[in-house]
């Protein structure tokens, strides 16, 4: 079951025009994927600062489907997938204002060693999580 996250879009988020800002649809949906590692057990100070691995975004994407506006409460579903390399996983979001979905997203995370910058095998506790919130 996916995780679910939600919160208040606030001006700052907001252009010109009044309606969110295409890129911070993206840090919606990244701090969506924090929060779900936070309710799964993780740690973010060492989650992020992991001498061993690390989980760089190597592909990100979204599709708008309708405007969103400062005030607008955001609910954002979070549905980590296993990839066919074992060294990926994707995540893909759905953005829902008022239960009407505004925007879908996908994020490919790749799990390296930091120093070496080499490929591994997605860790224990990250398999764990998939688990927990995938579709």
């Amino acid at each position: 079951m996916p995780f679910e996250y939600d919160r208040t879009i606030r001006f700052a988020e907001t252009d010109a025009a009044g309606v969110v800002y295409f890129a911070h649809v993206l840090s919606l949906c990244h701090e969506a994927y924090e929060a779900s590692l936070i309710a799964a057990g993780f740690e973010l100070k060492s989650f992020f600062q992991n001498s061993e691995q690390a989980f760089p975004i190597v592909h990100a994407s979204v599709d708008f489907r309708r405007p969103i506006y400062c005030g607008d409460r955001a609910f954002i579903s979070v549905a980590p997938q296993n990839s066919e390399n074992s060294s990926e996983f994707n995540i893909y979001y759905e953005v829902f204002i008022k239960n009407k979905s505004v925007a879908v997203a996908q994020t490919r995370h790749v799990c390296i060693h930091p120093n070496q910058r080499s490929r591994q095998p997605l860790s224990h506790e990250i398999l764990q999580w998939i688990k927990l919130y995938q579709v």
